[in-house]
């Protein structure tokens, strides 16, 4: 999907979050008192999206008895939903959405930071085993199967960004590129085009950030830097 273009919201101020890697299904399985538990779980970026994910997993899955769901969707989590399909009310969807939303990477724990995972859809599965778990029963149940997907799950940085171009000649392009990479900056594939080279790097869409990254080019380039400045978007970047 292409880079979704960006308009300022007074209530969205969030500038970045975390999203599972694109285009990838991450799965896990437990068994418990012999009932099997399969977690599914995948990017989404739209409510029809996600009910897309779970309409197709049910349909893959029609032999079992549950297919319990939740999604947490945008920057702010400004959309979450989540159902029990069956299960007792409160022992499934809603532990699962508890998951999602407590999840925090390597990273984030390090730095005890809160999690703030979304754009993700979660299904669980159930083969009932013929044994009933009660009500804490399922509740564990459900929210470690989803726990136990997003630890093995790449996830990545999602980041409110301005992508900054500045066009080189070609002879210049590769010193200029290795510097701005050394102060830390991410930088696009350069364009090559017959006259010049175009440097491209995201920035984050912050007054200081982008003033920084124009410093720093401006430093590189002894001054001679002509920088064109795009619009704000959401973009994936490694979370480091």
């Amino acid at each position: 999907m292409p880079a979704e273009s960006f308009s300022h919201d007074a209530a969205d101020s969030r500038v970045s979050y975390t999203v599972p890697r694109r285009g990838i299904v991450h799965s896990a399985e437990l068994e418990i008192k012999k009932s099997r538990f399969l977690a599914l779980l995948t990017r989404v970026d739209t409510e029809a999206e996600a009910r897309e994910f779970i309409s197709r997993v049910a349909a893959e899955h029609r032999d079992a008895r549950h297919h319990c769901s939740a999604f947490v969707l945008g920057p702010t989590r400004a959309t979450t939903r989540s159902s029990d399909d069956g299960e007792p009310a409160g022992t499934a969807g809603m532990p699962m959405l508890q998951a999602l939303t407590a999840h925090a990477t390597a990273r984030q724990r390090t730095a005890d930071e809160a999690g703030d995972l979304s754009d993700v859809c979660a299904v669980v599965v159930r083969w009932f085993g013929g044994v009933k778990l009660g009500a804490g029963g399922l509740v564990r149940a459900y929210s470690g199967a989803v726990t136990a997907a997003l630890d093995t799950a790449p996830l990545v940085r999602r980041m409110r960004c301005r992508e900054l171009t500045l066009p080189l000649p070609h002879a210049e392009a590769g010193r200029v590129e290795a510097e701005v990479r050394t102060r830390g900056f991410t930088v696009l594939p350069t364009g090559y085009g017959s006259a010049d080279a175009t440097l491209r790097l995201l920035v984050a869409d912050l007054p200081g950030a982008v003033d920084d990254a124009r410093a720093a080019l401006a430093s590189i380039t002894a001054g001679h830097a002509s920088v064109h400045e795009g619009p704000a978007r959401w973009e994936d970047v490694p979370d480091t």
